[in-house]
Parts: structure tokens; C-alpha cells; sequence
């Protein structure tokens, strides 16, 4: 395809290839995110495009590589259109039926459609999927249009209009409004509203400014931003190409993790190809607008998810925060002013220009508005990406769409926000996902991290392993997160082991107001959160692991001991099998015995044993 030149040129082209695929009466999608090709999704798309050329379907038939779908626990997935006939863990030796029996003669093959871990009811399409019919998927339900590869399914699917119609007659002065209207708050952290920077920054003197998205997403189990950039990276430059637009910019950056090669891969195609059409670069569409994207790697730091320790990152520099006394959107990217949001926050960008403010904030809290992205993991049974309105409750998202407690275990607590969030109780799960309600509560919206625990959970262990993520990832810059972090770790570490106070409770309380108030940076002020959310919500817990040097979840080693319930064992003897350390002894048909001093309470014999014999007390 040739340089575009005008507006014009573009919807030309769009009507163009919309013609061009009227000759298709079958779409097959097929997931090719990240977490599909851990499953092996490569070898069905291999299979499936081999199957559609034996059987002569090349140019009546599309398969659609596209980015995730959501439903990662199920991949891999594939949805087929018309019908949106939904399968899931599809292997390539499917490939054969799935086009013979469901392309060719619209049949639907059972096996293959998503079964309700409770009911056992199956369900044809992706809309009827309890998991999928709760959420309100604005941004994810993109994923499935499009190639990220092909700037043309993004084209077709109405990419660029947005672009368009701001470089056609929206002055940046209105582009802020429209932002400032929508209510639009950062997607990344904290949750600062979007027009706000933007406004700021087109009202800092100078005419060197940068955009920067931040997709440097570090938070255990987090992926959302991940799955966003590689499924629709021209979404993101788009969001990127009007914030630059509105604040004066003619320079961007995506900023991307290292770890995420699939990201980094389809973000630099998708530049490739807006340069090749003259989306990128100088005078963009005929018009006086130029900008250019650079595609920078992460230096591997959770540190550098902070807004001025990403920019040092950039500029070659060790990625450490600054003082905040001057704010980046005056002093940002080599000191010029820079207004840097996440993947998520500049893909809600196009829609708020072609839709409108008020169609944005239709959605949401009074201060909250839209959708959010949540990584919904942990003890349920169904775990994957999450987009709900801005104000569903946690419990909507763990019962209605995460499907509740798996094994029958109740369910204790949700993580929210991240290592730097929160744990609330499940009393607290009538709460509204809002950036104010859960700060209020201890915790916070963050990235869009949700962890759900249950009764097998230590809420002591899970403080001592978020603040052991947050002592390592710590830059050590300032005093109080580098020596304040590893105290309050060496304080739980004691209590985990039986070596804990009374006292220390109070010391952990005092040196996690103390952190949170002094820290440089957001990252190190919110480090306590997970100690001091668990210490208000789950103090007995501690004070068992204290007073009664008891794990009342069964989970500190120091503190369990592993022995064998005479009447529930049936003397089989598979726990002594099953046992590498050679503690369990025992004849046949006889209770064995467990050695302590042997044991390492590492949980094998327990989990091998079908009778629930074994006891940690």
C-alpha cells in the first residue's frame, strides 16, 4: 500500500478493503495471544490454515490470528463467525472436524464448546459464557476484529477515524475538553485524572514535548496491558498519535517490557506500517501534524513501571524516581514537558473522540468512570482478563464472573491493586471497583490486579511474599523503602517462623505510615499496603501466629505439623510412595507414620492422598 496523503485517501482505502472482503462468508478467530500460545495455539492456526487450503476455502474463508480473548484458563480458543460459536482447548487434531463439520455444514460440535465447571452445562456461543455475559468488554472485545499484525483489519474496523476527525477541525484546546469531560482516570496506579495531565501539559511552556505509554506492567500476575498491546497495538497508537495532537507533541515512546517479546514484536510491525501508510511521520495526512512513535525495551525493574524512573530508563540513565517538587508534564522526558499514560488508558482514548465524552462517562461511578481491565486469578474457577463498568462490586467479579470458590473451599479475601495494594475480607466484597471506595478501604484499583484467596490462604505469608517482591524490587534510592521495606520484612519473617511479639504489631503499623509518608516515590509509599491492609483485616491471624504460635491456614512450615488420621487411612500407602524425603514409614494396610524430623512439609504426601488422612495441625 501506497503513502496516504489525505483524509480522503484513508476512507477510500477503508471502503476499498471492505469491499475486497465481501467474498468472505466465514470468519474463524483464532486466539494467538500470549496466553493461548502457551497452550500450543501455534500448531492449531498451523492446522487450521492447512485444512482450509485442502479443502479449497482460501478466498471464501478468513483466519483471523488475533490477540486474546480473555478466557485464558480455556485456550486455546476459537470463535467462528456468524454464529459466534465459541470452542476452547482446542488441539490440532480438531482441525479437520472444525472445518468440515462447523464451516462447511454449520454444525456445532459439542465437545468442543466451554462446560460450566458447576452446572456442567455447555454453551454454544462466547456471549452466552456466564464469564464472558457479566462483563462489559469495551476495549477487550476489540481483540477479536483484528490481526495485530495487519493494519488493514484495524483500518477496516474503523482504526484511524478518530485520528481523523481530530486532525480534521478538533482544535487541541477541544481534544482536552473532550478528555476532561469523559472523566477519564489513569489506568496505571493511581488513577489521576487524564484531562488534567493532558491540560497541564499543553499549557507548559516550550515547543519540544513528549507522549510516552507505559507498558513496562511489572505486577505479579498482571497481563492486562500486556494483552491489550500485542491484540491491538494500532489501538494504542492511535490513543498515543491524539494525546500528541492535543498537548503539542511530535515525538512518542512505548515504553514495553522485555519480557513481553510478543508485545514488543507486534508494536514495532504496527509502526512499521503506520510509517509505510504516513500515519507516522511528517505531515501526517496532508495535514501540519507530524509524529513519530520509538519503540523502547524495558530495563527489566518494577521500578520503572514509576513514571520518572521509566523516563530515566529512556533517556539511558539508571531507572530511579525523582523528587516530585516539579511534575513531568512540565519537567519530564529530557527535562522537556511529557505526558505519559498506560496501554489502557490511551486505547480509551479513540472511542471518547468518536463516541463523545458523555458516552464514555455513561459508564462507571460518579468519580470513576468507563470500563477496567482486571486480572482475575487465584482460587476460582474462572480466572483470565476481566472488563467490567467502573463500579461493579468484587463480589460481581468473584462469584457472577470469576464463578466462586473452586474445590468448595470459602473463599477469604481478594488482593486488588497489585504488590502495592491491598487485601480486603470477603465481608468487604459489596465494595464498588472505584478508585476512591478501595482507598478508602485500605487498598486500590492499581494496574487491575485481583488475586482471590481462600481458606488455605495465610494472609501473614501473603504479606511476607508481596513485601519480599517489593525489598527486591526496591531501587534503594531513598531511606525509608530501602531500610523501611526489609525491617518490616524481617519483623513478618519472624512472626511466620514463631519468633514473633506482641509488639511488633504496633512496630509494623509505625513503620508503614511511616514509608508510606516519606517514600520518594508512589511505589515506595504504597510497599506497607499489603502488611497494613492484612494487620486491619486479618489481626487475628498475626496474633495466632504469635500468641499461639499457630498457622491457623496451616501454611508457615515452622509453624504445622504434618501427622496421619487413623480413621480416614486405608493403609494403601501411597503417602509413603509418594514421599521423596523418605519421612513417611509403614506395612502394608497399616497407618504409616510420618518422621518430623524427616518431614520438610512440603505437601506431596498430602495432596497424593484420596481420603484427606493427612492433617496439618
Amino acid at each position: 500500500m501506497s503513502r496516504l496523503n489525505s483524509y480522503r485517501e484513508l476512507e477510500h482505502l477503508r471502503l476499498r478493503l471492505q469491499e475486497q472482503r465481501k467474498n468472505i462468508t466465514t470468519t474463524v478467530m483464532v486466539c494467538g495471544g500470549t496466553g493461548c500460545r502457551a497452550s500450543n495455539s501455534q500448531a492449531v492456526i498451523d492446522a487450521v490454515r492447512k485444512e482450509l487450503s485442502s479443502q479449497g476455502l482460501d478466498q471464501s474463508v478468513r483466519l483471523c490470528v488475533t490477540g486474546c480473548h480473555g478466557f485464558c484458563e480455556q485456550g486455546p480458543v476459537i470463535i467462528i463467525e456468524p454464529g459466534n460459536i465459541f470452542y476452547c482447548h482446542v488441539t490440532p487434531e480438531d482441525a479437520f472436524e472444525i472445518v468440515y463439520q462447523t464451516v462447511m455444514k454449520g454444525k456445532v460440535i459439542e465437545r468442543l464448546l466451554y462446560e460450566d465447571p458447576g452446572s456442567g452445562e455447555r454453551f454454544k456461543t462466547e456471549s452466552e459464557i456466564p464469564f464472558y455475559k457479566a462483563q462489559d468488554r469495551q476495549i477487550l472485545s476489540q481483540n477479536r476484529l483484528v490481526d495485530p499484525c495487519s493494519i488493514e483489519d484495524y483500518i477496516v474496523a474503523g482504526g484511524y477515524s478518530a485520528l481523523t476527525r481530530v486532525l480534521n477541525g478538533i482544535t487541541p484546546e477541544g481534544i482536552v475538553k473532550e478528555i476532561t469531560a469523559s472523566g477519564l482516570r489513569g489506568r496505571g496506579g493511581g488513577g489521576f485524572p487524564s484531562g488534567r495531565k493532558w491540560s497541564q501539559c499543553l499549557e507548559a511552556p516550550g515547543e519540544e514535548k513528549y507522549v510516552i505509554c507505559n507498558a513496562d506492567e511489572g505486577d505479579p500476575g498482571a497481563y492486562m496491558d500486556r494483552s491489550v498491546l500485542e491484540g491491538n497495538p494500532h489501538l494504542i497508537l492511535e490513543g498515543m498519535m491524539i494525546g500528541a495532537r492535543a498537548i503539542g507533541a511530535n515525538k512518542g515512546y512505548v515504553y514495553v517490557r522485555n519480557e513481553y517479546p510478543l508485545a514488543v514484536k507486534h508494536s514495532q510491525i504496527a509502526v512499521e506500517q503506520a510509517r509505510e501508510l504516513g500515519l507516522l511521520g511528517e505531515n501526517i495526512l496532508g495535514s501540519s501534524f507530524s509524529f513519530d512513535v520509538d519503540i523502547a525495551r524495558g530495563g527489566g525493574a518494577f521500578v520503572c513501571g514509576e513514571s520518572t524512573a521509566l523516563m530515566a530508563s529512556i533517556e539511558g540513565k539508571v531507572g530511579e524516581p525523582r523528587p516530585k517538587d516539579v511534575h513531568t508534564v512540565v519537567d519530564g522526558l529530557y527535562h522537556k514537558p511529557t505526558t505519559l499514560n498506560n496501554v489502557e488508558t490511551w486505547a480509551n482514548v479513540p472511542a471518547i473522540i468518536l463516541n463523545g465524552s458523555s458516552w464514555f462517562a455513561s459508564r462507571g461511578t460518579k468519580k470513576s468512570k468507563g470500563t477496567k481491565i482486571l486480572s482475575l486469578t487465584g482460587r476460582i474457577k474462572n480466572t483470565g482478563l476481566v472488563e467490567v463498568a467502573m463500579g461493579t462490586s468484587i463480589r460481581e467479579v468473584v462469584f457472577d464472573i470469576g464463578g466462586g470458590a473452586i474445590d468448595g473451599r470459602p473463599i477469604k479475601a481478594v488482593q486488588t491493586g497489585g504488590p502495592s495494594g491491598g487485601c480486603l475480607p470477603v465481608d468487604k466484597f459489596d465494595l464498588a471497583i472505584d478508585f476512591d471506595a478501595l482507598s478508602e478501604a485500605g487498598s486500590m484499583v492499581g494496574s487491575g490486579g485481583m488475586v482471590v484467596m481462600d481458606e488455605e490462604t495465610c494472609m501473614v505469608d501473603v504479606a511476607k511474599y508481596f513485601l519480599s517482591f517489593l525489598q527486591d524490587e526496591s531501587c534503594g534510592k531513598c531511606l525509608p523503602c530501602r531500610v523501611g521495606v526489609d525491617r518490616m520484612l524481617e519483623i513478618i519473617t519472624d512472626i511466620t517462623e514463631g519468633r514473633g511479639r506482641p509488639e511488633q504489631l504496633d512496630l509494623l503499623e509505625e513503620l508503614g505510615e511511616t514509608i508510606s509518608q516519606t517514600a520518594l516515590c508512589g511505589l515506595g509509599k504504597t510497599a506497607p499496603n499489603p502488611v497494613l491492609s492484612t494487620l486491619r483485616y486479618f489481626r487475628s491471624e498475626y496474633e495466632a501466629h504469635i500468641k499461639e504460635k499457630r498457622c491457623p491456614a496451616g501454611v508457615c512450615k515452622a509453624l504445622i505439623t504434618y501427622s496421619i488420621d487413623a480413621e480416614k487411612c486405608n493403609g494403601y500407602g501411597v503417602c509413603i510412595r509418594a514421599c521423596v524425603h523418605g519421612a513417611i514409614t509403614g506395612e502394608k494396610k497399616q497407618v504409616p507414620v510420618i518422621d518430623t524430623q524427616l518431614c520438610q512439609k512440603c505437601g506431596i504426601c498430602r495432596s497424593e492422598c484420596k481420603f484427606d488422612a493427612i492433617q496439618v495441625i
